[in-house]
């Protein structure tokens, strides 16, 4: 197996980077092989379960109520039609279902109900997730508590380019969200967005953050910046396929048994692209029309890509 090591130096990953791109994709994919069966892709379908009128400022969110978007303000859905939600997503073959809301932090009432949902999403046999904001220590035992498996806390971009896109929480913030939910027992699920207007040490820069962690994220989201008209970053350039694939692939060696997700902007890619980032060593995705207020593929498209590829989603019940 590989060494799982947590003292990354930002030299050695830029020399990643900096690889011939058939070297690294043979690198990568040379772990991703160890660590996981190769051909299986975990599949996970994402929920807003709070659409709108969040007070941060994050450059790139339609749900952020200082961002023009035509977004509607939206009140916690029911729990009933969230259980609905999940057992369709869980018949489409999705193992893990996750639940967004858009929120600075939850009030304890309203985590109550969130509470509720996580319960009765395991009761169905799904993996959970939330995504909330930030949790204080007790909400997050509150949380483990209930049966949550996995908490989503992205760290964004690099901590020196950080402070561009957001400035109303800080990176500190973040990550002591992240070391409540990892002290907790729930297992971490933390990533970045790429296209931001970062540059090529700033990637760097994030994985390091993330690989250098006490303990890996199991999951690693990375996801391509969706350019929604109102939000600051609406005319951003688009990153370059290569750039993307090459993130992809010095994750699965910076982190080899972590679960590493093409997220948001799949939309944007070619089968092409999403090709290579599966060899690249991605091998989770989510699966549905929707991430929270953005577009996803098509569900037929990803059946079609995926027997195109060969692959297979994962079962339920497996490790991570």
């Amino acid at each position: 197996m590989t060494e799982v090591r947590t003292n990354w130096d930002i030299t050695e990953i830029e020399a990643l980077f900096a690889l011939p791109l058939n070297d690294l994709l043979y690198k990568a994919h040379t772990i991703h092989r160890e660590n996981f069966t190769p051909n299986t892709v975990q599949v996970s379908t994402l929920l807003s379960i709070k659409t709108g009128a969040c007070p941060e400022d994050c450059s790139y969110c339609s749900q952020s109520a200082r961002n023009d978007t035509g977004l509607e303000r939206e009140r916690l859905l029911p729990i009933e039609e969230v259980i609905s939600a999940a057992q369709e997503a869980k018949n489409n073959g999705a193992t893990r279902f996750c639940m967004g809301a858009a929120w600075r932090n939850p009030t304890d009432k309203s985590l109550d109900h969130v509470v509720d949902m996580v319960s009765a999403v395991k009761a169905l046999g799904m993996e959970t997730c939330v995504t909330l904001g930030m949790l204080t220590e007790k909400q997050t035992d509150r949380l483990k508590t209930a049966g949550l498996d996995y908490y989503n806390h992205n760290l964004d971009t690099s901590p020196e380019f950080y402070g561009e896109v957001i400035t109303t929480r800080t990176y500190q913030d973040r990550l002591d969200t992240l070391s409540y939910v990892r002290d907790s027992g729930i297992n971490v699920c933390s990533g970045g967005i790429l296209g931001l207007g970062e540059t090529a040490r700033d990637r760097a820069r994030l994985l390091q953050e993330l690989a250098n962690m006490p303990k890996h994220p199991e999951s690693v989201p990375i996801n391509e910046l969706v350019r929604i008209p109102g939000t600051p970053l609406a005319d951003n350039e688009a990153i370059d396929s290569f750039d993307f694939i090459r993130t992809i692939a010095v994750a699965r060696i910076l982190m080899p048994t972590s679960y590493v997700r093409l997220s948001a902007g799949r939309t944007e890619m070619s089968d092409e692209t999403q090709a290579m980032c599966f060899f690249a060593g991605a091998n989770s995705m989510f699966y549905g029309d929707k991430l929270l207020t953005t577009d996803n593929p098509e569900e037929n498209a990803d059946n079609l890509l995926f027997a195109k590829l060969g692959l297979e989603p994962e079962r339920a019940n497996t490790t991570n």
